[in-house]
C-alpha cells in the first residue's frame, strides 16, 4: 500500500511539474476583479460625459456618429482617451496582481511559457486593433464595440492552452456577447459592461475561490 501510495504521489508531483513548465500559472482572480471593476468606472465616465442613461443609448451612437464626422469631435476624442486610460490601468494591475500572486507561490514570472502565452494573445489583439482602426476611418463607429468583444474573446481562446482552462470558457463568452451585440448595435456600451466588466469579475472570484484559497 505505502509503495502504491508512493508512487501515486510521485504521478502528481510529475505533473504539477509539468503543468508548471508548459502553462503559465500566475493569473490572478484579483487581477480579474479590479480590470472588471476599472472597465465598469470607465464606461461610466462615458455615460457621465455624454450626459445619458443607459435606457438612452442609441443616442449615444447618433451623437458619436455626427461628433466623428467632424473631424474628431469632443466626444470622439474623450472616448477615445477614456479607452486607452481603462486599457493602460487594467494592464498595469493585470500585472501587478499577476506578479504578487507569483511571487506568493514562487511560480515564475518571465518565462518561455509567459513569452508564449503573450505571443498568442497579442496576435488576435492586434489584428483586431488593426481592424477597429479600418472602421472607424470608414465611420462604422457603432461596430467597433461587438468588434473589440470578438477579438479579445479570440484572443484569450488563443492563450488559453498556455494557462489555466477557466480562460478558455470566459473568451468563449466574450465572443458569444460580442456576436449579440453585432445585432443591437444601439447598446453597444451596455455589452461592454456585460464583457469587460461582469464578466471579468465574475471570472476573478471564481478563479480566486478556486486556484488561491
Amino acid at each position: 500500500m505505502d509503495n502504491k501510495k508512493e508512487q501515486l504521489d510521485a504521478i502528481q508531483d510529475i505533473r504539477a511539474l509539468m503543468e508548471r513548465s508548459s502553462r503559465f500559472l500566475s493569473l490572478s482572480g484579483l487581477a480579474g476583479i479590479a480590470i472588471g471593476i476599472v472597465a465598469i468606472v470607465g464606461i461610466l465616465a462615458a455615460y457621465l460625459y455624454m450626459g445619458i442613461a443607459p435606457n438612452s443609448e442609441p443616442a449615444y451612437y447618433t451623437l458619436a456618429l455626427n461628433e466623428y464626422g467632424e473631424a474628431n469631435g469632443p466626444l470622439y476624442t474623450f472616448l477615445m482617451a477614456d479607452f486607452i486610460l481603462v486599457l493602460i490601468t487594467a494592464l498595469i494591475l493585470g500585472v501587478y496582481f499577476s506578479l504578487r500572486k507569483a511571487k506568493k507561490q514562487g511560480l515564475p514570472t518571465w518565462d518561455a511559457t509567459a513569452k508564449r502565452l503573450l505571443i498568442n494573445l497579442a496576435l488576435p489583439l492586434v489584428a483586431g486593433g488593426i481592424y477597429c482602426l479600418i472602421l472607424l476611418y470608414h465611420g462604422h463607429l457603432a461596430l467597433v464595440v461587438p468588434a473589440t468583444l470578438i477579438f479579445y474573446g479570440l484572443a484569450l481562446l488563443n492563450a488559453s492552452k498556455y494557462t489555466i482552462n477557466d480562460i478558455r470558457y470566459l473568451g468563449i463568452l466574450e465572443i458569444g456577447i460580442g456576436l449579440t451585440a453585432s445585432f443591437f448595435i444601439g447598446y453597444g456600451l451596455l455589452f461592454w459592461v456585460l464583457g469587460f466588466g461582469v464578466l471579468h469579475i465574475v471570472y476573478g472570484i471564481t478563479i480566486y475561490f478556486k486556484y488561491e484559497q
